[in-house]
């Protein structure tokens, strides 16, 4: 056998009580197999499995730090014992980098410890055997336990000579055996210089279990019998040790062990506590509040009570069901030292390693971000030291932690004053893997998407996080409009940064595009930086404020809607007066507007001009011009159809001043002045108009108007004659109270509509049908939905 130095650091030991400790260092044994060999001072190496274990006072385990732990009861089975006060142990560690254990290196351990300070009974509950040894010059037995001796009489008869025998005693009625069938059992009997002791597996067939102030208690009641000539010795081996009586809140564990066992206390009467110890990783602790333990007893009870994250215990990650929590373990014992009328002292000790059910430890999502840097701050958090972050995604576009930090992400660790840790990660808002959207009035709402990888625990196992984090900062400036005028124009500079992104520029309902422009007449002309729209004083979409004989007050307005909720924000407008010699406006609502000039040889009396209707006089006047205002169903104007198209017609004429008659033919001084005045209105709309208007804010297309002289308007074809139809909508069916023009009308699905179409002109000739009639939500004739009123009539 080759023997080899330790390395440094590799091994320590030490003695608790009366138990070998031997600790091995994991951080030299990785990627490396271990076992090891019990020396045994005559047979030489035995490996060490769990059944040997058990039986022979031996513990091969794990701290909560993940080394490995060997324990060795002084009455293990290879312990060489003098004089029941000094006692050593060898064992081999055998290292290697094979699982099969070849070419392994053997280094030999010694250990020793002294330990004379034996009570009459000493019981230790290990983690894998319980055992009992009991002082051999016990007093006399006592009158109390008398009777139950004396039931284990009629067996002592068969006792062979000279040799230790066991009895047990279970629900099933009691069983002698030889020490040596004993063994194969799984127990270990044997005694020493001054001790008897009985080690026997938890869960046995001989055993019992029973419930002691609410803690499942595994028991085996026993009598080691042991008979001579001249001797009889009985000695009660009964050992009982807690099998639970652990209990969990999210912040705490806590243990309990019985205060009394009756198995083992007969006359609880003379039960006196004598001295209580508590020890982690099995150092004693003395000072409990400094750690926060909590020791308590009572008559019944004692329990040990540690927080969860406790100094002496470990704090694990873990990942279940893919949440992420914690697990904590701690290895604790409990030593109970106590006295009574049959035993004297007894020395009680249990050790325990605890480890608390899987924790969820929901991870939380800190948003610190910089809205005046334009930068997110994202804490990540909180996590043990056993977890790592291995990737992350932003915005679905995955990124190893090498690449985010070469696109510019800044990622980093921070601790937290619980021992925790959690991850930084900045990213500014320009990234261009962060959502942008619009948002009020002159906001962006910038959204980052986060996707988190982390390698957790001792076992990387991986675990998958997902975060939204958002902010909103006012950084979008809303154009304002310049506006300007000249003789025949109206001007809208507008800015047009954000322009189609943000917001379009809509006329009325219509999107202001390259087609509106082109058809409304509007010049449009961009620069780097502003659009520049020109609208003509008569064109479509101009709305004239004031009309008079002086001037022409028109405004032509544009509005600022948002591109995706069609919000309207604001409007652009721009106000002009102009002076205008000669012009026609045709109203909507049919109002029609002249100024008409005086163009003739010699001139004439232009207060003396009139419409159709010689009622219908000029408002204003002067020398060169007339102001007439009239409405197109009045001053007998007239109406017929072109195509799609209505056309409204009406003439002004100047009175003649007649000379007195002197002689025939007829003398006048004055020109003949005759001109024509036609609007144009397109049919479909002018007759809707009539009846309902959807919405009374937004004016529909103006008409066109035209002024010719008479000289000009001989017509070469035939022209269809159109009749005076009216369409109005009364309030009731009485039809005396009747909705103005162009107000909108509000009416539920179910109510009726009380709709009066007349026929104005006088002709014996025709009759009037009503033969489709309809509703739309907007002011286009054929556009949808489309709700019937009534269909053929």
């Amino acid at each position: 056998l080759t023997l080899y130095l330790f390395p440094p650091g590799f091994v320590e030991s030490s003695c608790h009580s009366r138990i070998f400790w031997m600790k091995l260092n994991k951080l030299l044994l990785q990627g490396k197999f271990f076992q090891l060999e019990i020396n045994d001072p005559y047979a030489g190496p035995i490996l060490l499995d769990e059944k040997l274990a058990s039986r022979c006072g031996y513990v091969l385990s794990e701290d909560v730090w993940g080394n490995p732990v060997f324990r060795a009861s002084v009455l293990g089975c290879h312990v060489a014992n003098e004089a029941d006060e000094l006692f050593s142990l060898t064992v081999n560690i055998k290292v290697s980098s094979f699982s099969s254990m070849r070419a392994a290196v053997t280094y030999i351990y010694p250990m020793y410890c002294s330990y004379s300070s034996w009570a009459s009974r000493e019981i230790v509950c290990e983690e894998n055997y319980m055992e009992v040894s009991v002082r051999t010059d016990v007093p006399a037995i006592s009158n109390d336990y008398t009777v139950a001796w004396m039931s284990v009489l009629p067996e002592i008869q068969n006792v062979a000579y000279q040799q230790w025998q066991l009895m047990f005693v279970s629900p099933s009625g009691r069983k002698r055996i030889m020490v040596s069938d004993a063994a194969k059992l799984g127990y270990s009997f044997n005694n020493t210089l001054s001790r008897v002791y009985l080690r026997a597996p938890y869960h046995s067939n001989e055993s019992d279990i029973s419930v002691i102030s609410g803690v499942n208690m595994n028991m085996v009641t026993s009598t080691s019998m042991y008979r001579q000539r001249w001797l009889l010795l009985l000695i009660d081996t009964t050992v009982s040790c807690p099998v639970d009586g652990i209990s969990f809140t999210d912040t705490t564990l806590t243990w309990t062990v019985p205060s009394v066992i009756p198995t083992l206390v007969v006359q609880e009467s003379s039960f006196l506590s004598k001295n209580i110890l508590m020890g982690v990783d099995g150092q004693v602790i003395l000072n409990l509040e400094e750690k926060s333990y909590l020791l308590e007893h009572n008559k019944t009870h004692i329990r040990i009570t540690i927080p969860i994250g406790a100094e002496g215990g470990k704090l694990k990650s873990s990942v279940s069901g893919g949440v992420y929590g914690v697990i904590y373990s701690i290895d604790l014992f409990l030593e109970h030292t106590w006295t009574d009328a049959d035993w004297q002292t007894t020395k009680y000790t249990v050790i325990k390693s605890i480890t608390t059910p899987f924790m969820p430890q929901i991870p939380t999502v800190t948003n610190n971000s910089l809205p005046e840097e334009r930068l997110f701050n994202v804490a990540f958090g909180h996590f043990l030291p056993d977890v790592s972050l291995v990737a992350i995604a932003i915005g679905n576009v995955p990124f190893t932690l090498r690449e985010a930090q070469h696109h510019g992400f800044k990622i980093y660790e921070t601790p937290f004053s619980n021992r925790t840790k959690g991850f930084i990660l900045e990213v500014s808002f320009d990234d261009p893997y962060v959502l942008k959207e619009y948002v009020n009035r002159n906001e962006t709402k910038y959204t980052l998407l986060i996707n988190y990888t982390l390698s957790v625990g001792p076992e990387m196992t991986l675990y998958y996080h997902s975060a939204e984090v958002a902010c909103v900062i006012a950084d979008i400036e809303l154009p304002e409009a310049v506006s300007s005028c000249d003789e025949e124009n109206l001007y809208l500079t507008i800015p047009t940064l954000g322009l189609h992104r943000y917001w379009n520029l809509y006329l009325g309902n219509k999107l202001l595009n390259q087609h509106v422009v082109l058809t409304n007449g509007y010049l449009a002309a961009t620069n780097s930086t502003h659009l520049i729209l020109q609208i003509p004083m008569f064109a479509v979409g101009v709305i004239y404020e004031e009309v008079s004989f002086q001037k022409i007050k028109a405004r032509f307005e544009v509005a600022l809607r948002k591109v995706r909720t069609m919000e309207t924000l604001q409007m652009f407008s721009v106000t002009c007066n102009f002076n205008s010699s000669a012009f026609i406006i045709c109203h909507p609502d049919g109002t029609v507007v002249v100024s008409a000039q005086m163009k003739t040889v010699p001139a004439i009396d232009m207060s003396k001009t009139k419409l159709r209707d010689s009622s219908c006089k000029p408002r204003e006047y002067n020398e060169g011009h007339a102001f007439f205002k009239f409405h197109v169903t009045t001053c007998g104007t007239s109406v017929r159809f072109e195509g799609d198209h209505i056309i409204y017609e009406n003439e002004i004429s100047y009175e003649k001043e007649i000379l007195p008659r002197q002689s025939i033919p007829t003398i006048t001084r004055d020109p003949d002045y005759r001109l024509t005045v036609l609007c144009y209105y397109r049919a479909k709309e002018t007759l809707v108009l009539g009846a309902f208007s959807s919405d009374p804010s937004i004016s529909p297309p103006f008409g066109s108007g035209t002024m010719v002289p008479r000289s000009n308007i001989a017509v070469h074809r035939r022209i269809r004659q159109a009749l005076n139809v009216v369409s109005r909508v009364s309030k009731d069916e009485s039809f005396v109270e009747f909705y103005e023009p162009n107000v909108a009308i509000l009416k539920r699905p179910t109510e009726p509509v009380f709709l009066e179409v007349e026929l104005k002109d006088k002709s014996s000739s025709a009759e009037l049908y009503l033969e489709n009639c309809w509703v739309t939500g907007s002011l286009d004739f054929n556009s949808t939905p489309r709700w019937n009123i009534t269909a053929d009539g």
